[in-house]
């Protein structure tokens, strides 16, 4: 977890301190009852969290470590995670709350970008991750305009793996293959070719820049 990261984290713990974290958790009376918290692995609890599980300040009082251990280990399924958000309404809660949020987006993502491959714990590639944005309800544009200002041969590296792995064949066109289609896209990958032939992964990028262009 790279220092940014960690500050994001950290500032995640500051802004939801005050729901503090409760060993037992009120479960729907009619299927579950009483849960205890360390009864249960963390993906378990991340399934019925918010929903037959506990309330919302349960969910604020958990947020913290779901969301630092997206980034530590792979055991949390991001899109899961994420996706409890929108159902709560976090557009809704205190301004810190949100950006405390918001900040932790921003910096997984320029970590994401910045490692190849993805050094970020669940978060495994730039699909994932805006996969998981896109369930929390938020739209993935500003992290396609980080990733249009992230000149860097990691960020490279994954655009050409987005292309290769591209359905071009779909006619269901998403945000992000429609931004992978752009012209622009085509000549980064030509110039990081010319920046990066002679490296094992120099393949990748020319046959990303040919799909584009036929």
């Amino acid at each position: 977890m790279d220092s940014d990261v960690m500050s994001a984290v950290a500032r995640l713990r500051e802004a939801f301190v005050r729901y503090p974290e409760r060993a037992v958790l009120d479960g729907c009376p009619h299927c579950r009852g009483q849960v205890r918290v360390a009864d249960h692995n963390l993906f378990s609890l991340t399934i019925s969290l918010g929903n037959t599980v506990g309330n919302r300040d349960d969910l604020k009082s958990l947020l913290p470590l779901l969301l630092e251990r997206m980034v530590t280990s792979t055991e949390l399924d991001p899109v899961i995670v994420l996706g409890k958000l929108p159902r709560e309404e976090w557009r809704t809660w205190p301004e810190a709350e949100q950006r405390a949020i918001d900040g932790y987006l921003d910096a997984v993502w320029r970590s994401l970008l910045g490692t190849y491959p993805s050094q970020v714990g669940s978060f495994l590639d730039p699909a994932t991750f805006l996969d998981a944005v896109g369930a929390g309800g938020e739209s993935v544009t500003r992290f396609l305009d980080i990733w249009d200002l992230t000149l860097n041969s990691a960020a490279d590296r994954h655009l050409a793996d987005a292309v290769n792995g591209l359905n071009f064949a779909d006619r269901r066109v998403t945000t992000l293959a429609a931004w992978l289609r752009r012209e622009s896209v085509r000549d980064r990958l030509f110039r990081a070719f010319e920046r990066d032939h002679t490296m094992p992964w120099g393949d990748d990028l020319a046959r990303a820049h040919d799909l584009i262009r036929s």
